[in-house]
């Protein structure tokens, strides 16, 4: 439990935390954006359109964040597309699939914007990928999704009926 999971509205003056070794080396978090390696998310997601991903040196294990020279972790920035609590459970669907991805969907962040909702629980495009995203959470909002191990464009293609992101092309 943080303080900005407990108070939201800290969410305007302080960064709500990462967690260092599910995203790449020289992550830094912001109050509406992620950074890496002095990349900004937001400005890739502008760039290349959405879904794009960032691949990069994961964290070493036990070393305070240094780069790995074996491992790589990626995040998937990809556009909200549908936001379905009809049934009981939020279902949010992207413009990305992440079926062919490790994605880690409890450490997804909003970017492009800064929430002072309260969290609530939510099904990241699919049952099996819980997630806790904020309660206004709406249809073009970005999140940004680590992944496990490296990802291209191609394995988070997007889902039928929109148009492809043009970053590794």
């Amino acid at each position: 439990m943080t303080l900005t999971s407990i108070l939201p509205s800290m969410r305007r003056l302080v960064p709500d935390p990462i967690v260092a070794r599910h995203w790449p080396a020289n992550t830094v978090a912001g109050l509406d954006d992620v950074v890496i390696a002095a990349v900004s998310l937001h400005r890739l997601a502008e760039v290349c359109g959405t879904p794009c991903v960032h691949t990069a040196a994961a964290v070493e294990p036990g070393t305070g964040g240094r780069a790995s020279h074996e491992e790589t972790v990626s995040v998937v920035v990809a556009r909200v597309t549908r936001v379905d609590d009809r049934s009981g459970n939020r279902l949010v669907q992207l413009d990305a699939d992440l079926a062919n991805v490790e994605a880690l969907p409890m450490d997804t962040r909003l970017i492009a914007r800064i929430s002072t909702a309260h969290e609530t629980p939510a099904l990241l495009g699919a049952p099996d990928r819980p997630t806790l995203l904020p309660a206004d959470l709406v249809v073009g909002d970005l999140l940004a999704i680590p992944c496990r191990d490296a990802a291209s464009l191609h394995d988070v293609r997007p889902n039928l009926g929109e148009p492809y992101g043009r970053c590794g092309r």
